[in-house]
């Protein structure tokens, strides 16, 4: 396998400790931020400090070649290699990973396991846990009080709800979710974010020209632009893309939004799991 420096951006063979066009380090260490689990034994360590449920429940196996359907984990091979898996809902494996770099191995099932508890909390808190006094704070609330008048209405309320549907639609020019071609680059466009993909490590991630794009490509524009025929990795297979779960759940990036996240990252054991929420159908 064939991975990309992180500094001068050229392929290189996975495995060497130094670019040989730059002579910068590529160790597995640079490859994930400080404090990260960098081994199969630290991310075990990581899962239990941070009282997670059982794997049953998680279905997140670590160390664990695991057959059955319906799982995520990490384990090292007979052959040397570790290999990074899901199995789907069919009992399908996808491969995300397989290779000596434990480092990285390690940390694609890390940020994983971070995005699926990011969407455990997330559903937990919309549902309240079952608690009393967990309402939400409605757009109707909301309406009531700007406007001073019950927005539930449909007598009052209607004519005010009308306008403020078409403002919205006159303000919001963002272009509708899918792929996009711009110079030659495929885009995909998701909640109000840009991802890029790359051909040369056949990934996603963050567009860095995400403003020029929002610039060029919106509402009156997006059918120029716009294109059904992508190939290499979808999109849709990516860690990136939103399932319906929510808004961004997805969403992340593990130097910035993650930063301060392990400082309240243990699981409350008053919280439900349900693993049964997760997309068990996509290769990731």
């Amino acid at each position: 396998m064939r991975v990309k420096c992180d500094y001068c951006r050229q392929m290189i063979d996975e495995g060497l400790k130094q670019c040989p066009h730059c002579g910068a380090s590529i160790s597995s260490a640079n490859r994930v931020s400080s404090g990260q689990p960098k081994t199969i034994e630290e991310l075990q360590q990581w899962y239990k400090d941070h009282n997670l449920p059982p794997e049953e429940v998680t279905r997140f196996f670590i160390g664990k070649d695991y057959k059955e359907p319906k799982a995520f984990g990490i384990y090292k091979a007979d052959n040397g290699d570790f290999v990074v898996y899901k199995n789907k809902a069919n009992g399908e494996r996808a491969i995300r990973y397989q290779g000596v770099d434990e480092g990285y191995a390690v940390n694609e099932l890390y940020q994983r396991l971070r995005s699926e508890i990011a969407d455990q909390k997330e559903h937990n808190a919309k549902k309240g846990d079952g608690k009393k006094g967990d309402e939400k704070f409605t757009i109707s609330d909301f309406l009531f009080l700007i406007f001073g008048m019950p927005f539930v209405c449909p007598i009052f309320g209607l004519p005010w709800l009308i306008i403020i549907l078409i403002a919205g639609a006159i303000l919001d020019k963002s272009p509708a979710s899918g792929y996009y071609n711009y110079n030659g680059t495929d885009y995909y466009y998701q909640g109000s974010t840009w991802y890029e993909y790359d051909s040369d490590t056949d990934s996603w991630g963050y567009a860095s020209n995400s403003s020029e794009l929002s610039s060029i490509i919106n509402e009156d524009t997006y059918s120029d632009y716009g294109t059904s025929d992508h190939s290499g990795q979808k999109f849709e297979d990516s860690t990136w893309y939103d399932t319906g779960t929510s808004d961004d759940s997805d969403d992340w990036d593990s130097d910035s939004s993650w930063s301060s996240w392990d400082s309240d990252s243990s699981w409350d054991s008053g919280s439900s799991w349900d693993s049964g929420g997760s997309d068990w159908d996509s290769d990731w």
